[in-house]
């Protein structure tokens, strides 16, 4: 395995290559995905130990959106059971994936502990539970210190999970490792990844300006209110399609074969 070092620019392509992909198996990659979304959502409703199951599988499903791609690259439809990749590999692998899961959940768990210390579990109920916060919770300073604790503390916790699972399943390193990997391939590629995640933050609020721009000349307030969240759901398919782009132009390796990109 070598580490690839790409310019800025790659950002935009991954991007692209994402969308391009999603087109091809439209079905079947949103069907995937909603499927990732409805086991998380099952899984973190269990009383106490919900989150944490739901943090420790993260990763592999998050590999097995990864196994899609490269399936709807190679002209294939990806089926439901490519969701679980990950659990599918051995058992090896399958402890692999789980000491993974396991760190992960530890790590976001400590990060959303430190947060609650800090503002005594305002943004904590707001992240994981949905709550709506008030004005007067946006205005507090414990709020806004918290959230941006959890923000600071969470980037590198996120670096060092980006390309891990595709790590420990593709290139069989040990979680550990796959770890450290990860985030040096991050910080060494520092701005593709930073065009890569401001192109669809740019994406996400023009697909949001669209729809409250058709409900307002349609003069229909409920029509954005009822098509934001399926195109929010589109966009985030999108983008989990796009992850595995990341993975393949910043490691070289023997497998998965990459993908062309097609104008």
């Amino acid at each position: 395995m070598k580490l690839n070092l790409v310019p800025a620019r790659t950002g935009v392509l991954w991007v692209k290559l994402g969308i391009q992909t999603f087109a091809k198996q439209p079905l079947a990659l949103i069907g995937l995905f909603f499927m990732f979304m409805a086991l998380m959502s099952v899984a973190s409703m269990a009383p106490m130990i919900g989150l944490p199951i739901a943090m420790t599988i993260l990763p592999a499903c998050t590999l097995g959106l990864m196994a899609a791609t490269l399936e709807a690259t190679q002209g294939k439809f990806p089926m439901p059971l490519t969701l679980l990749s990950g659990f599918r590999a051995g058992p090896v692998k399958v402890r692999a994936m789980l000491v993974l899961g396991g760190l992960y959940a530890l790590g976001f768990m400590c990060v959303m502990g430190v947060s609650y210390l800090i503002d005594g579990g305002g943004f904590a109920n707001m992240y994981l539970a949905g709550h709506t916060p008030s004005k007067e919770m946006l205005e507090s300073n414990a709020f806004m210190a918290a959230m941006w604790t959890f923000i600071g503390l969470h980037l590198p916790l996120s670096l060092m999970f980006w390309h891990a699972p595709a790590l420990v399943f593709w290139q069989d390193l040990s979680p550990v490792k796959s770890m450290f990997f990860s985030i040096v391939a991050c910080l060494r590629n520092f701005w593709a990844l930073v065009v890569f995640g401001l192109v669809w933050m740019g994406i996400m609020v023009g697909m949001v300006l669209c729809i409250t721009a058709l409900s307002s000349l349609l003069d229909s307030p409920d029509l954005a209110g009822t098509l934001l969240f399926p195109g929010l759901m589109l966009v985030a398919a999108m983008f989990f399609t796009s992850l595995y782009f990341t993975y393949r132009d910043l490691f070289e390796a023997e497998a998965p074969a990459p993908a062309q990109d097609h104008d």
